[in-house]
């Protein structure tokens, strides 16, 4: 009787950890390849222009999608809803966020012409961009080397350069917030080097985009610096909902005014 009990732990135990592995490996494989053709507006018809309150345009990767929050809103949409407190205008988004984008990809996307006509529509615009370039699905985690690392950057602020001066001449006055990256990896082996790497990305990323009129550059690293899984989801890259409310919480301590400029 024992050992049938045994047997029987034993094959439980063994099912759980393969569906762990399962429901981990779907989560990677989401990561690398993202949900690239879910929000292709390439050839999509246009929308009528929405008219009055306040148009905010979310354009990025994971992040802006919100991947990792059980509610599915991200920092955007818990945003969306602390400006909503401000202001008795209504706020309209439109989040054209893409799982597993890249700069590369992004800055192909903004030149896109439904995306093109929301650009021009849009009162306030929100970026994130940057992770799958730096981390590139764990493979910069494997293969620590300066010289890699520099040309991913270098490779990322030409784009970002691409992206944003494609934004401006679209639409010259709306503020534009890049949202900085953290490290989901802080706790781990080589902390202190993963830390610097993303420390030096972020301070290329505000260099690149201080160089364009009212573009603002929001740090989030100081956000997860600290009791960084408080914040994270399983996945142990993308914040949680707690940390999603902390993200939006930065960056409407930001933009307050520039809802009030819209009232």
């Amino acid at each position: 009787m024992k050992k049938k009990a045994t047997i029987y732990i034993t094959s439980l135990s063994l099912l759980v950890c393969l569906m762990w592995m399962f429901g981990l490996g779907w989560v990677l494989v989401d990561y690398a390849q993202g949900s690239k053709k879910e929000l292709d507006t390439s050839n999509k018809p246009a929308e009528a222009a929405p008219s009055g309150g306040v148009q905010l345009l979310a354009l990025g990767d994971s992040l802006t999608r919100g991947t990792g929050d059980e509610a599915g809103k991200g920092y955007i949409g818990y945003l969306k809803d602390k400006l909503s407190d401000k202001t008795d205008e209504d706020i309209t988004l439109k989040n054209y966020g893409i799982k597993g984008q890249t700069s590369t990809e992004l800055s192909a996307q903004v030149k896109q012409q439904e995306i093109q006509r929301q650009i021009k529509n849009a009162d306030i615009i929100f970026i994130t961009i940057g992770g799958n370039d730096l981390f590139q699905g764990g493979e910069t985690l494997s293969h620590f080397d300066d010289g890699t690392v520099s040309k991913l950057s270098a490779t990322y602020n030409q784009n970002l350069e691409d992206i944003l001066t494609t934004i401006r001449a679209t639409n010259e006055k709306t503020p534009i917030y890049l949202i900085g990256l953290y490290n989901p990896f802080s706790d781990l082996e080589d902390s202190e080097l993963t830390s610097k790497i993303v420390r030096d990305w972020n301070y290329e990323s505000a260099e690149t985009s201080a160089a364009f009129a009212r573009t603002i550059f929001v740090p989030t690293y100081d956000i997860f610096q600290q009791n960084v899984q408080t914040y994270l989801y399983s996945d142990h890259f993308h914040p949680n909902k707690q940390g999603y409310e902390l993200m939006a919480d930065r960056v409407a301590s930001l933009i307050s005014w520039e809802v009030e400029e819209n009232e």
